[in-house]
């Protein structure tokens, strides 16, 4: 075969990528082998492999191979005009660079047949022994360590919330929430029957007295809060507050679930909520954000007394973690790979918000400095939702403040941006258009 004819080779093994036929992760023949199976030279062979590498379709890995790597990002539009591409601004999944292969470095002693073929045995919510000594590692501050005993596991951050509501708040129940809440904490609401009851807060978050009078005047079943970089205010909760509304909690007799998915971007906040009322609250966590979302185990740190109804709620709800992910887990923190990762994000992070900061300079814009999200009162000619649609025409994704609003009242004109999905070089260029947007007019971004 002429060696320009190279990349007609490649082309065929690039197709059969894209049709599926060879998927991300599998491992291309050596290149002899694949010489001798099309009948090529092996100077063609290497040709080929080099073709496909600099198309960004495989990766050579020293000693091991060369492997289909995962589809490439698309590029991000230029956002000057409206686009069909879609800017993620509503979802925020952080990944840290070069976290891919620190993950795949500690994933490599599970590919042994006797360790991965216990880590795919089923799990009990109480996970193992070295998860909860691993985890309650994690989760430990300077002030606060809690007992590994303690601790229960789920698939995600998510059923472990659920977990914790279930057990705690009956069918036709009242669950107190901040009045701009995580919005999964309504459809678990919903699919559990529970009222949703919103608690006033200040610039800290809840006010210990406005729980007390609701409950007295309609008695709550639980609470349930981010004391921790609250989405979507980024607001986090002092010690002393959390103090106070503890003992609130043990005065009232109330439990709470607290949300902490966010915390570990704040290593200096204050110890968590669980820390000031051990027996009145149940600490959820997850490492969806820590890690990624593809990956995750979530986990919860419930009092002695609540563990048999908590573990109940995830075994019906076949909420429970995987053995995998949880070995995988284990390993990471015990290596020091997780600390790496979000030492990582903490950093992005940070840079990311001084780039909305300075970007979107001049707007009532809130956000806490170490923050992938932040909370933008918009201009008082613009509603919510119609900024969402002159942003949508522009390509980018925004959050409108009804979907965080607990209760039935009208929701502020503001809107949440995430900043961790896109690259900053495009998060910069949306940011400037949604900059560029809000000192118009609605009429001027009405759709033609």
């Amino acid at each position: 075969m002429p060696t320009e004819d190279y990349r007609t080779v490649a082309d065929a093994v690039a197709a059969d990528i894209a049709a599926g036929r060879l998927r991300p992760g599998d491992r291309l023949a050596p290149q002899r082998a694949f010489a001798r199976r099309h009948g090529i030279a092996n100077s063609t062979a290497v040709r080929v492999y080099a073709e496909l590498a600099r198309r960004g379709l495989v990766v050579g890995e020293v000693g091991r191979g060369t492997f289909v790597r995962a589809t490439a990002p698309a590029a991000g539009p230029a956002l000057a005009e409206p686009a069909r591409q879609r800017v993620d601004l509503e979802l925020n999944y952080p990944v840290a660079e070069g976290q891919s292969e620190l993950l795949a470095a500690g994933l490599a002693p599970l590919l042994r047949p006797d360790v991965l073929g216990a880590a795919l045995r089923p799990l009990t919510a109480d996970g193992t022994p070295a998860a909860r000594e691993a985890v309650a590692a994690l989760l430990s501050g300077p002030a606060w360590r809690p007992d590994p005993r303690r601790l229960l596991f789920a698939g995600n951050g998510r059923q472990a919330i659920a977990a914790a509501v279930a057990a705690l708040v009956p069918p036709g129940g009242r669950l107190g929430v901040e009045p701009l809440t995580y919005p999964a904490i309504a459809s678990v609401a919903a699919r559990l029957g529970v009222s949703l009851v919103p608690v006033p807060c200040d610039e800290e978050g809840v006010r210990p007295d406005a729980l007390a009078a609701l409950h007295a005047a309609a008695p709550l079943h639980a609470l349930y809060l981010q004391p921790t970089l609250h989405n979507p205010l980024g607001v986090t909760m002092s010690g002393d507050r959390r103090a106070e509304l503890a003992a609130t909690l043990g005065r009232l007799g109330l439990h709470a679930v607290e949300d902490a998915v966010w915390a570990f971007l704040r290593p200096d906040a204050p110890p968590p909520l669980a820390a000031y009322a051990p027996g009145h609250v149940i600490l959820t966590d997850s490492l969806s954000k820590r890690l990624a979302p593809g990956l995750t185990a979530g986990f919860a740190l419930v009092p002695g007394a609540l563990t048999a109804p908590v573990a109940a709620a995830l075994r019906s709800a076949g909420g429970l973690a995987t053995g995998f992910a949880l070995e995988a887990a284990t390993r990471w923190i015990g290596d020091g790979t997780l600390d790496t990762v979000m030492r990582a994000k903490r950093h992005d992070a940070a840079a990311r918000a001084r780039l909305a900061a300075e970007r979107l300079a001049g707007f009532a814009v809130s956000a806490d400095p170490h923050a992938y999200f932040c909370w933008w009162r918009l201009p008082g000619r613009w509603r919510a939702d119609t900024f969402v649609a002159a942003a949508a025409r522009h390509g980018i994704a925004v959050t409108p403040a009804a979907a965080f609003a607990a209760g039935k009242g009208g929701a502020p004109h503001a809107v949440r941006i995430g900043l961790a999905s896109p690259s900053p070089q495009v998060l910069g260029r949306a940011l400037d258009t949604l900059a560029v947007i809000a000192k118009g007019a609605p009429e001027d971004n009405s759709a033609e």
